[in-house]
């Protein structure tokens, strides 16, 4: 008989401060922040404890229906964080002062 699988949750929040596209989601997606969750589970047979990624999905918002009834899609860990990666670094290129372009005067 199999023993039971065994594992790992793992829930978070992320925000996005600009809209955003997956590869696994139709459309682009609003800015805002949305519940990622993760499940792995045991490696069996080995001298330490280890897990295994068994997937990552993203609750999107149901549009048109009740505020309570959500979508949840599986995706890919790594592209959500280059999504997430991508989303930061144009936000702090937003807050980087403009250079100065100002044109000085000259004496003659």
């Amino acid at each position: 008989m199999a023993s039971p699988m065994t594992g790992r949750t793992t829930r978070r929040s992320v925000t996005f401060s600009r809209p955003f596209a997956l590869s696994d989601l139709v459309g682009i997606q609003p800015a805002g922040t949305y519940r990622i969750q993760t499940l792995d589970v045991t490696l069996d047979g080995l001298s330490f404890l280890a897990y295994r990624r068994v997937s990552t999905t993203i609750e999107l918002p149901s549009v048109g229906v009740a505020r309570s009834r959500r979508h949840v899609i599986a995706i890919d860990p790594l592209e959500l964080e280059t999504a997430l990666n991508r989303d930061s670094t144009e936000n702090a290129e937003d807050t980087q002062p403009m250079p100065n372009t100002s044109i000085t005067g000259h004496k003659k």
